[in-house]
């Protein structure tokens, strides 16, 4: 995470989904101490600002009072969760992506909807997703819903493949099991091979019952200090021969969050967990928490 960031940005379309992605980081926001950041993006107008049409103005005007009153009722939701809360909003001619990409940059976390409608003008949050879970420069948190619902209760579950993004996912997974006073449940998924015939042909030549133990003790070595640091945290440890996707939307189902790396190579096969979390952003039945690859300031 951004060190010393003291924001959570949320971008807001107006639609069901991101006023769930509102309420769901205004609860953070609130549980932490830090400030909210309301933001909108006006595509509309960035597509349309040069172009000689006749009534482009009185609809851009339009999509201007919009914006202002998805952003005024999302300030209501945020403020509804906790009215101390300081909420902050930005409404900027610019697409939803460059706008929460940029904002990234000093944010302690972006989070989203898992779907957005977008009226005239919107931000269209959905479409949003994949761009920004591919080029924020903090975590990612999509907000989904299981059922009719964001999930509240239930462990937090983190992806666990060796590589120093999924390093990073583990200490923000136990960061988050602690704030919520949840456990945690550590999945090391040993293929990223989907196919059930070649997958057992791997668990032949691989020799899996040799191969066992040293994962177990490797999972437990990425897991030590972590949990030296948070001895609160109840931890269990799944070890899966399965595509790290499937193991990890099958988690989501009692999860109230999912964390992983964007990307990362690692583990016996190495698990290519940037395919992954981009499926769990989409498919997912709980919030899933994407953790960005640190890089130099």
């Amino acid at each position: 995470m951004t060190i010393g960031a003291r924001t959570v940005v949320v971008g807001t379309d107006g639609s069901p989904g991101a006023v769930e992605a509102v309420r769901w980081a205004a609860t953070v926001a609130a549980e932490r101490n830090l400030d909210l950041l309301i933001t909108h993006g006006l595509e509309f107008v960035v597509r349309f600002h040069d172009l000689d049409i006749a009534g482009m103005d009185d609809v851009g005007t339009l999509a201007q009072h919009l914006a202002e009153s998805i952003v005024s009722e999302a300030r209501e939701v945020a403020l509804s969760v906790d009215s101390s809360l300081t909420v902050g909003t930005e409404i900027v001619p610019e697409s939803a992506a460059a706008l929460l990409v940029g904002l990234s940059r000093t944010a302690r976390m972006v989070v989203l909807g898992g779907s957005g409608v977008g009226a005239v003008g919107g931000v269209l949050v959905g479409s949003a997703v994949a761009t920004v879970v591919s080029q924020a420069h903090c975590p990612v948190a999509v907000v989904r819903r299981r059922g009719e619902t964001v999930p509240t209760v239930g462990p937090v579950v983190v992806g666990v493949d060796g590589s120093p993004n999924s390093e990073q996912a583990v200490g923000v997974a136990f960061e988050e099991a602690a704030f919520r006073g949840a456990g945690l449940v550590a999945l090391h998924a040993w293929s990223d091979v989907s196919d059930e015939r070649l997958f057992g042909l791997a668990r032949l030549i691989a020799k899996w019952d040799s191969v066992e133990p040293d994962q177990q003790r490797l999972l437990a070595q990425r897991l030590a200090g972590r949990q030296e640091e948070h001895p609160d945290v109840e931890v269990r440890r799944r070890l899966v021969r399965d595509n790290p996707r499937d193991a990890l939307l099958e988690e989501s189902e009692h999860a109230q969050l999912v964390v992983v790396g964007s990307r990362g190579r690692g583990g016996f096969k190495g698990l290519l967990l940037g395919s992954t979390s981009q499926s769990l952003v989409r498919r997912a039945q709980c919030p899933v928490l994407v953790i960005r690859p640190e890089t130099a300031t």
